[in-house]
C-alpha cells in the first residue's frame, strides 16, 4: 500500500484516516488490504498529511474516523476538519466526489461517533454522494468496532464496483489469496556493528542520555503516531507515592508528587500529563528470548518506501531498548492482523489452522473472545502458539506501540512552583476467565519508590477543562478521581483570594465509603471551613455522596439536587459548570440532574432547561472530561 498520493482521479482508492490511539489507522489498513486483495490499487494517508484543498480532485475517498473524549475530533484531523466547516465552501463544492465513512466510538459514551457522523454530514453539505451508508463500529459489540467493519465493508465493494467497475476488475468477489498477498513488512531492520567508543547509548543513566535514546528509538517506531511524541517536554522525578485509600478496601488510589528534573513546564489547572510508562524487564526478557532475538544487537529501523539512497539519520540503539521503549509486548491486546500473519510463520500444522481460523470472518467472534476480552497480551499470545517465529520485522511492525498514558493534573503551578500532582487509580481487573489483569502504568507508578530517583518522560497539553478566571463562580462535579483536577482549581483559587476578590465555588464529590475512600478527606474539608472558598460562609459548598453508606445508593447527583437553589443562584450569576470522572453514566445522570435543576428552579418545562444547558455549553460554561 502506498502513502504519497500521485493521480488522484486514477483507479487507486484513497483512504483517509484520523486516529488518536491507532485503531482508527489498524482499521484503514484492514480497508486497504481487503481492497488489495479484491485487485484494487490503494493509497493510505492520515488527514495530518493530505491536503483538503485537493478533495475535489479525488473521484473516491473512504474515510476511516475516531472519536476522542466528548466528541472530540483525532489530532490529526483538527486542520483538515477547520477547512472543510469554511464557509466560503460552496453547496456543491464536492460535486462528483464519491466517500464513505466509518467511524470508531463507544456506545459508553453520551457522544457516539459523533465524528463520523458529522464528517459524513458535512461532505453530504458540500455535494459528495455517499456509496453506502456510514458504518459506526463501536467498542461495546462483541466483537469490537470490526463487528461492524466487516459487514459495511461487504457493502462497500459491491456498491464500489457498481459505482467504478475498474476498482475491482475481476469483480468484487473475486479474492486473491493471501498467500500471494503477505508480500515484505514494511519497516527494515539494520544491524550495525559498533565498538566500545560509539555504544554511548548502551549505558546511558543521566536524563540527557535517556532522552537521546527515548527519542531515538521512538523516531524509528513506526507505531508512533506524531513527532510530538518523541522527545518529552521534559523528564520528572518522583517524590512522594502516598495511598488514599484504605487498605484492603478493594481500590487503590495514590496521590503522587513530582518534580520537575530537565526544566519546568508553565503547566495550568485542567491541563493534562503524560507519561511513558517502563514495562516489566522481566517481561521483556521473555519476549526476547521467545523471539529468538539477541538483544545486546546495535539496530536502526526505517520503512522500506524510504528512499535508501538517502544518508540515515538514525543512531544505531540496542534492540532490547527499543523493545524496552517502544514495544508493548506485555500490556497490549495484538491485532487480528497479527494472527494473519502469525499463521504464515507457524510450523506446527494446528497452530497454523487455529490461527487461520481467528483471522477470518467466521472467526473474528472466537478471537475477539480470546484476545480483546482476556486482554491477552503479545507475549502470552506467542506462547500459545510456540511454532511461531515470526521475524523482527514483522514484530516491529506489529507489535503495538508502548503508548503514553494520560493524567489530569491535580495541583496548580501557583500552589507547587517546581511539582506537578497526578491522583491514580491502580487499575486491576478480573478477565471472563478469572485472570488477573493490571494497568501498566499505574502499577508501574504505585511501585516506585521516590528515593529510586527514576527518570519519567513527561509530555503536557490542554485538556477538556480550560483554566477558570477567578471572577467566574464554579460549579464542579467529581466523584472518584473525577476530584483530581479540582484539588488544582480549589488550591489556585485559595491562592487568588490572597491578593483579590473571586467568586466561589461549589464541589459535589462522591466516593463508597466516607471511612475506605474518601479522597483528600482532610484538604477538602479545611477549604470548607473558616471562610475558605470551598465554605457557605462565602457562598461555595462542599457535598459528599457516600453511595455505600446507607441501604439506598446515593450518588452526586442526589446531592445536587438537595443543593438545587444555590445552584441555580450560582448558574444566574455567570457561573460555569465542570464535570469530570468516568464515562459510563455519571456525564449523562449529572446532564439530567442539571436538567431537573433548571426546569425546577426556573419554572420552565424539561425541553426548554435542556435547551437552556446547550447554550451554556456552546458559551464555554459546561465542559466535561470523561474517561473509560
Amino acid at each position: 500500500m502506498e502513502r504519497r498520493m500521485e493521480d488522484q482521479k486514477s483507479n487507486k482508492l484513497l483512504i483517509l484516516y484520523a486516529s488518536q490511539t491507532g485503531n482508527a489507522l489498524d482499521a484503514a489498513e484492514r480497508v486497504g488490504r481487503e481492497a488489495e486483495r479484491r485487485g484494487c490499487s490503494v493509497v493510505i494517508r492520515s488527514m495530518d498529511d493530505f491536503d483538503a484543498g485537493s478533495l475535489p480532485q479525488v473521484d473516491t475517498a473512504i474515510f476511516v474516523v475516531s472519536t476522542t473524549g466528548q466528541g472530540d475530533t483525532p489530532d490529526s484531523m483538527k486542520v483538515f476538519w477547520r477547512f472543510l466547516l469554511q464557509k466560503s465552501l460552496k453547496k456543491q463544492w464536492l460535486k462528483g466526489v464519491h466517500y464513505a465513512v466509518f467511524g470508531l466510538g463507544d456506545s459508553g459514551y453520551q457522544k457516539f461517533n459523533f465524528v463520523a457522523k458529522k464528517l459524513d454530514n458535512r461532505l453530504s453539505d458540500l455535494g459528495a454522494m455517499a456509496i453506502v451508508e456510514r458504518g459506526l463500529g463501536d467498542d461495546q459489540h462483541p466483537s469490537g468496532y470490526e463487528g461492524a467493519l466487516d459487514p459495511w465493508m461487504q457493502s462497500l465493494w459491491s456498491r464500489l464496483h457498481q459505482i467504478n467497475s475498474s476498482f475491482f476488475p475481476q469483480g468484487p468477489d473475486f479474492v486473491i489469496p493471501d498467500t500471494k498477498l503477505i508480500g515484505q513488512p514494511k519497516v527494515h531492520i539494520t544491524y550495525h556493528i559498533i565498538g566500545n567508543a560509539d555504544s554511548r547509548l548502551s549505558i546511558a543513566s543521566d536524563f540527557k542520555g535517556i532522552q537521546t535514546q527515548l527519542e531515538s528509538a521512538r523516531s524509528m517506531s513506526p507505531g508512533i503516531f506524531s513527532s510530538y511524541k518523541n522527545k518529552p517536554d521534559c523528564f520528572l522525578k518522583m517524590v512522594k507515592n502516598q495511598p488514599l485509600t484504605r487498605e484492603g478496601c478493594g481500590k487503590d488510589v495514590r496521590h503522587f508528587e513530582f518534580e520537575f528534573v530537565s526544566e519546568v513546564i508553565e503547566y495550568e489547572v485542567g491541563d493534562v500529563v503524560e507519561v511513558l510508562p517502563c514495562q516489566d524487564p522481566a517481561a521483556v526478557n521473555a519476549f526476547i528470548q521467545c523471539c529468538n532475538l539477541d538483544p545486546e544487537a546495535f539496530i536502526t529501523v526505517h520503512y522500506r518506501e524510504i528512499n535508501n539512497n538517502l544518508p540515515t539519520t538514525e543512531i544505531p540503539i540496542k534492540l532490547r531498548t527499543f523493545v524496552e521503549l517502544t514495544m508493548d509486548v506485555a500490556s497490549a491486546s495484538p491485532r487480528r492482523y497479527f494472527f494473519e500473519v502469525m499463521s504464515f510463520f507457524a510450523t506446527a500444522e494446528h497452530e497454523k489452522e487455529r490461527l487461520q481460523y481467528f483471522a477470518s470472518p467466521e472467526g473474528r467472534d472466537d478471537l475477539y473472545k480470546y484476545n480483546q476480552k482476556e486482554r491477552r497480551t503479545v507475549l502470552e499470545v506467542l506462547e500459545d502458539f510456540p511454532s511461531v517465529q515470526m521475524p523482527f520485522d514483522w514484530l516491529v511492525q506489529l507489535v503495538p506501540p508502548l503508548k503514553t498514558r494520560a493524567f489530569s493534573i491535580s495541583s496548580s503551578l501557583l500552589a507547587h512552583p517546581n511539582q506537578v500532582h497526578l491522583t491514580v487509580s491502580v487499575v486491576s481487573w478480573m478477565t471472563p476467565y478469572k485472570r488477573k489483569r493490571v494497568g501498566l502504568c499505574s502499577t508501574w507508578l504505585a511501585g516506585l519508590d521516590p528515593q529510586q530517583g527514576t527518570y519519567i518522560p513527561a509530555w503536557f497539553h490542554k485538556g477538556c477543562l480550560p483554566r477558570p478566571a477567578p471572577s467566574v463562580p464554579l460549579i464542579l462535579v467529581g466523584p472518584g478521581t473525577g476530584c483530581a483536577p479540582f484539588r488544582g482549581f480549589v488550591e489556585e483559587r485559595a491562592i487568588q483570594t490572597l491578593t483579590g476578590a473571586t467568586a466561589p465555588i461549589i464541589f459535589f464529590f462522591g466516593c463508597r465509603n466516607e471511612k475506605n475512600d474518601f479522597l483528600y478527606r482532610d484538604f477538602w474539608l479545611s477549604h470548607s471551613q473558616s471562610n475558605g472558598v470551598l465554605s457557605e460562609a462565602v457562598d461555595g459548598g462542599f457535598y459528599v455522596a457516600f453511595s455505600r453508606d446507607q441501604p439506598k445508593k446515593v450518588y452526586v447527583q442526589h446531592k445536587m439536587l438537595e443543593h438545587s437553589q444555590r445552584i441555580w443562584n450560582l448558574l444566574l450569576k455567570g457561573a460555569s459548570i465542570y464535570v469530570a470522572g468516568s464515562s459510563t453514566k455519571m456525564p449523562a445522570d449529572v446532564w439530567s440532574a442539571f436538567e431537573e435543576i433548571v426546569s425546577e428552579e426556573s419554572g420552565a418545562p424539561k425541553d426548554s432547561a435542556a435547551i437552556w444547558l446547550k447554550s451554556l455549553q456552546r458559551a464555554g460554561r459546561y465542559h466535561v472530561e470523561a474517561w473509560s
